[in-house]
């Protein structure tokens, strides 16, 4: 069954401005178009601000019910998956699965590069109170290459006709302008496609606003398109998606929509929410290592086949994932005695065994070799030729057994597997991680009684409340 892309509409637009990517992309992805408050079908009394937009897309997520999902963003919908994106890795709105995100001539968190005159213009056309329709033939002529098919077209100008001049102007004099950067990066998969000929949002725009944004991104341009690319080169522009989808956010294990929505419930902090959203992520198949070489991380792989064998074809780089734990040094504190530093250790015992157990042949036979390689080590046979001692490669290979099985082990994947949910201890409600009470001073604190406006006593509580 594909994973569900949620689909956040231009300025002046609505959801049926996916209708053509829809069709073209049906067997990969289930495209489900959200109208923005004021456009569409859409009213603006549900709220015409950035905020307002931003809780309506993560209301509807929730209310799916999907497990794996993905956004797609449009200009102005653009400004609102990224802010969506980042609240989800975050934990803080309640949501989980998000698998990637696709950025159409994107408004990028920052304020939005637009001409002073141009945005004056744009507002004068609202001010009779709607748009009429030589002033939104004018919008779509001024935001594409060329014209539209006359069936696009309509589809395109009767989008602007009917937006509510009260979202219109709200955009313009304030979403537009609002800054929602910061200086963190979202590792969730990215891709974003600028329109060749698009003007203030085009390609120099997205690598200079959008793309640094996203530590996981991929960018490429769209020939023949300015502004509305979904309306101007629809076949272009799901190729890109279906090719972005394949290789970058459809291969790493999904977590079975069960512990998915343990995950998204009020049972999980908002932190260990984020920090799950984050490892449930499809690694980087083009992702370079950032402290071994790409011969050691390659030589890694092949270990970390035979200390963590995984079957199936969406499995996790556990050898890339420890590369970036080095790279943070986030190991887990301990280090043999005798050995050097964690990167030093590592390099040194993979150019060993990437000597002693070279590549080629087939993939099967290396790691029968490499598991006979790797006995030697633990039982004191092996004599080493490079850096390290026999003792020294053999506490590095058990240091290095335990960074590949705790980077599977913290999948939510193989926690599914493994039926875990400990990290459904209590949410961020009074309970705080179902610790609160054993606190030093709270046991004493609770028994004296809570104040007024304190958390209530645990007789107090009703039996849902306390039964997990």
């Amino acid at each position: 069954m594909p994973a569900t892309a949620f689909c956040l509409h231009a300025l002046g637009s609505s959801s049926e401005e996916f209708a053509l990517l829809h069709d073209r992309l049906e067997d990969v992805l289930d495209l489900v178009g959200i109208d923005l408050p004021g456009f569409g079908t859409s009213p603006a009394s549900s709220g015409t601000t950035v905020e307002d937009m931003v809780e309506r897309v993560e209301r509807a997520i929730g209310r799916s019910g999907v497990t794996e999902w993905a956004l797609v963003g449009h200009s102005m919908g653009g400004k609102i998956a990224a802010i969506v994106a980042d609240r989800t890795v975050s934990g803080a709105n309640g949501l989980f699965g998000l698998r990637g995100v696709v950025l159409l001539a994107a408004s990028p968190r920052s304020p939005e590069p637009m001409g002073e005159d141009r945005r004056d213009a744009m507002l004068d056309w609202a001010a009779a109170g709607h748009i009429s329709t030589d002033h939104a033939g004018e919008f779509v002529d001024a935001n594409t290459a060329g014209t539209l098919r006359s069936d696009r077209l309509r589809s395109a100008v009767y989008d602007v006709e009917r937006a509510d001049p009260e979202a219109w102007r709200s955009w313009l004099e304030r979403g537009s302008r609002e800054d929602w950067s910061d200086d963190t990066t979202n590792p969730v998969p990215a891709l974003v496609l600028a329109g060749a000929e698009d003007g203030d949002l085009g390609p120099s725009a997205q690598r200079e606003l959008v793309l640094p944004h996203w530590s996981n991104g991929t960018f490429a341009v769209v020939p023949g398109a300015a502004h509305l690319l979904p309306w101007e080169q629809p076949d272009d522009v799901a190729d890109r998606i279906r090719t972005f989808w394949a290789r970058h956010a459809a291969n790493g294990p999904v977590v079975p929509a069960e512990h998915a929505r343990v995950i998204a419930s009020p049972r999980v902090s908002a932190t260990t929410r984020g920090a799950l959203a984050v490892r449930a992520l499809a690694d980087d198949p083009d992702g370079e290592p950032q402290v071994l070489t790409p011969t050691q991380l390659d030589t890694l792989r092949a270990v970390a086949a035979v200390v963590v064998p995984q079957s199936g074809g969406r499995t996790v780089d556990v050898a890339l994932r420890v590369d970036a734990q080095l790279a943070d040094g986030a190991g887990d504190g301990w280090r043999p005695d005798g050995l050097p530093t964690d990167v030093e250790a590592y390099r040194a015992a993979l150019d060993e065994l990437g000597a002693t157990v070279p590549r080629g042949g087939a993939d099967d036979d290396r790691a029968g070799v490499l598991a006979d390689v790797l006995a030697a080590i633990e039982d004191g046979s092996y004599e080493p030729v490079g850096l390290l001692t026999a003792a020294q490669l053999a506490a590095w290979a058990e240091d290095a057994a335990v960074d590949l099985a705790k980077q599977w082990l913290a999948h939510p994947a193989t926690m599914a597997a493994i039926d875990y949910d400990g990290y459904a201890n209590g949410g961020d409600g009074v309970r705080k991680q179902g610790f609160q009470l054993l606190g030093a001073g709270q046991r004493e604190a609770w028994e004296a009684g809570p104040p007024a406006a304190g958390p209530a006593r645990p007789e107090d509580t009703t039996e849902a409340e306390t039964t997990r």
